[in-house]
């Protein structure tokens, strides 16, 4: 019988018979390797533990308990709950359930509902499947055969899928009275599955397409064993105890009202208080880094619109207003504030020593956002954002670049997420014609050119193909909301298209006319989104130089309310946010309500303090602290406000 070499991880080689199975080579091995065998990667490429090997490979085992066997399990998992579902719905048409970074998910498209008593019954069938031990198997059929198959089951979902490939051999994979269209690997049998739960009911546009059908998609999550499947769902709970969409409300930060419109939320005065604070901070750091403020319009009419290139490649995500083929044209809110500072540098002639110029502005923005992709502060369509644009000579390009990340660097160890962000070097699709500017030498220019600044930056980034703005690429800075899903704070582009379409120019050093670079950017990104990562950060309990309330000054009595003012009086002398409450309850319970209102200091005053001219401190988190000299107390809040101290005991890694 031919043989065929199989090279480990270790460097060392082995013969088998060809055919010998991924699970075959692991026994080989050991017994135990041979027992946890899940799958194994064969030249770089995941393949199923029942995988034959025919030829000389590299071959590394993939455990049931290694990382890279979760993808697996979960995938594996989302095929058992689909099978679930078809056994007790038997109208029910199954769509897509892939493994997604925190689990899985699973589209249906059924009449009825499901909901949590739903959840519960199709996790005791799973139990059952799991239980059956029911081999799992990959097959290839012809088109044609996979297509038949498909109609016979009446599943229209998947042929569609089918259509769509422009494989001749299609990959199946066979689960007892379940199949499923499947590229793999999975796991050898639904037994191998011994973790999960099924989280929550969504709806989900098949395809992601509004104007298809909407389906009922199931979310669960699946471990290897029991113990990180409860660290996980105690993570969850935490996670929505964070939630902004919740805390916010309950925090009295911000509300929504349906008869003002989904993504239009209202800020109300904490959480308005809170932006104000963040703007001002923003405004004034870059004033001190030379950039100069602007003011410009909210609409502007289709013209600005089509030379700045948005009117074709974003129009669907801007808002028209009138008639665009009426005589007057039609106008749009605006998207993005580029354009209208264009006109500003163009008011006048511009020459080298003018150059860098930054304009800052904080611009209230607009975007058409579908109804499915808005969630709380995170996504909406009116928004304020922390705009900027630098238009600079090249040879100025790689400084300011890196005098643009080193403000947003300092915005972010002042409202404390250093350590939670990264960065994506966002790059064009040269195959999506439509959604980029069709100039693919200015793109592998400008690419060049910022992938060499963020290479000199010493910056940690990865890469992303087909991410990048319409008319140049970008670098992204990432975060992750506490229930891991992934968003974009705040983006920095530079721009080799804009100058030209709007004919800006300066006068070199040879009194020749040049077309600037512009740099677009953020420095603390969309006022909105920040506020709600600041809430879920630290579970509503901000920095005191960002707490809407700093100080709640509580009297023992009625008979100290006069006392209390007057402390609150020489707190507001040095723009220290305070509060007195004067409600007729016991001291106890306001200082329970100051605590759930997470106001960081707490000034208690009776008679006694009244007499001495001090002040009773308690801190939300260590309590009481004692009594203090109320100059004393200034002092030491004003510090913490002005070196913007950041405390980590409520904050969520």
């Amino acid at each position: 019988m031919e043989k065929v070499k199989v090279t480990l991880p270790d460097g060392s080689v082995k013969e088998y018979d060809a055919g010998t199975t991924v699970k075959d080579v692991a026994y080989s091995i050991g017994s135990g390797l041979g027992r946890d065998a899940i799958a194994g990667v064969v030249d770089g490429k995941e393949v199923d533990a029942s995988y034959p090997i025919e030829d000389d490979v590299e071959l590394s085992i993939i455990t049931i308990d290694s990382d890279d066997a979760l993808e697996i399990i979960r995938h594996t998992t989302s095929h058992v709950m689909a099978q679930a579902v078809k056994r007790l719905y038997g109208d029910v048409q199954v769509a897509i359930g892939p493994a997604i970074e925190d689990g899985f998910y699973y589209d249906f498209d059924l009449e009825e509902s499901f909901n949590q008593d739903s959840l519960k019954e199709i996790e005791a069938e799973m139990e059952k499947i799991i239980k059956e031990d029911i081999e799992i198997e990959r097959k290839v059929l012809p088109r044609e055969e996979a297509v038949e198959l498909m109609k016979e089951r009446n599943e229209k979902y998947k042929l569609e899928l089918i259509e769509e490939l422009e494989d001749q051999m299609i990959s199946l994979y066979f689960q007892g009275d379940f199949v499923d269209l499947c590229r793999g690997p999975h796991l050898p049998s639904t037994g191998y599955v011994k973790a999960f739960k099924l989280l929550n009911v969504a709806g989900a546009y098949w395809r992601g397409d509004e104007n298809n059908e909407m389906l009922q998609r199931i979310y669960g999550t699946a471990f290897a064993n029991e113990k990180d499947l409860n660290k996980y769902l105690e993570r969850r709970e935490e996670a929505k105890k964070r939630d902004h969409n919740k805390l916010g409300r309950e925090l009295d930060l911000f509300m929504t009202v349906d008869d003002i419109g989904q993504g239009l939320p209202l800020l109300k005065p904490k959480g308005a208080k809170v932006v104000q604070t963040l703007q001002r901070f923003v405004e004034d750091e870059e004033e001190k880094r030379g950039y100069q403020l602007t003011k410009t319009p909210f609409m502007a009419k289709s013209d600005l619109y089509k030379t700045s290139g948005h009117w074709d490649h974003y129009k669907d995500g801007m808002f028209v207003l009138g008639d665009e083929d009426s005589d007057e044209g039609a106008m749009a809110l605006r998207p993005m504030t580029c354009p209208f500072q264009f006109q500003i540098y163009n008011s006048k002639l511009r020459s080298y020593r003018d150059l860098p110029l930054r304009y800052s502005e904080t611009s209230t923005l607009f975007r058409n956002e579908a109804s499915g992709e808005m969630h709380g502060l995170i996504r909406l369509r009116q928004f304020t954002i922390s705009e900027g644009h630098l238009i600079v000579t090249p040879e100025q390009l790689e400084e300011e670049f890196r005098g643009v990340i080193d403000l947003i660097n300092y915005m972010m160890e002042s409202i404390g997420i250093q350590d939670d962000i990264w960065y994506r070097f966002s790059k064009w699709d040269p195959s999506n014609k439509d959604k980029y500017i069709d100039n693919p030498e200015a793109w592998n220019d400008s690419q060049e050119k910022m992938k060499t600044i963020l290479d000199n930056l010493d910056l940690d980034y990865e890469e992303a193909a087909g991410e990048a703005a319409f008319y140049g690429p970008k670098l992204d800075i990432q975060f992750k909301n506490v229930h891991g899903k992934e968003d974009t704070i705040i983006t920095v582009q530079i721009d080799f298209s804009l100058p030209e379409k709007f004919d800006m120019t300066y006068i070199d050093e040879n009194n020749e006319k040049q077309h600037p670079y512009v740099i677009h950017r953020t420095s603390i990104g969309c006022y909105e989104r920040t506020l709600a990562m600041l809430i879920e950060k630290y579970a509503g309990a901000f920095p005191t130089w960002l707490a809407p309330v700093q100080t709640k000054i509580i009297p023992i009595s009625d008979d100290q309310l006069d006392y209390a003012f007057k402390v609150k009086a020489e707190l507001e002398k040095d723009d220290i946010r305070v509060e007195v409450d004067g409600h007729q309850e016991k001291v106890g319970y306001k200082i329970r309500e100051a605590q759930v209102e997470q106001v960081p200091y707490m000034l208690i005053v009776g008679g006694r303090e009244e007499e001495e001219g001090t002040v009773s401190v308690r801190d939300r988190r260590e309590g009481d602290l004692g009594t203090s000299k109320l100059s004393e107390f200034k002092a030491k809040i004003l510090k913490e406000i002005d070196d913007k101290v950041i405390n980590t005991e409520d904050t969520i890694d």
